[in-house]
């Protein structure tokens, strides 16, 4: 069950009272009988532990299996080299002399 808390009109007193949610709201207080209104306060509920953050979950296993190869990493193409066909510089080593 909540625990509910009511600040007094006339004299300031807060109270905390346990009720069911479906129970109606406090209306007097109970030291000078004056006027109640509802409280909102914080939250005592935290959320503790591993896994409620996008940061916190299950990463991919990187173990290395025995008899199976690494990844094959793809080498950056230089953008040079694979437009150079048919150019027309010539080369100072493959030139005979």
């Amino acid at each position: 069950m909540p625990i509910y808390e009511y600040e007094c009109e006339s004299c300031g007193r807060i109270e905390e009272n346990l009720q069911k949610i479906s129970d109606a709201p406090l209306c007097t207080c109970r030291h000078c009988s004056g006027n109640l209104h509802k409280l909102v306060s914080h939250s005592s509920f935290h959320l503790k532990g591993t896994g409620w953050y996008v940061t916190d979950y299950a990463k991919k296993s990187t173990k290395k299996v025995e008899g199976s190869s690494p990844p094959e990493t793809k080498e950056p193409v230089d953008s040079k080299s694979a437009n150079d066909t048919g150019s027309n510089t010539v080369d100072k080593k493959s030139t005979p002399e």
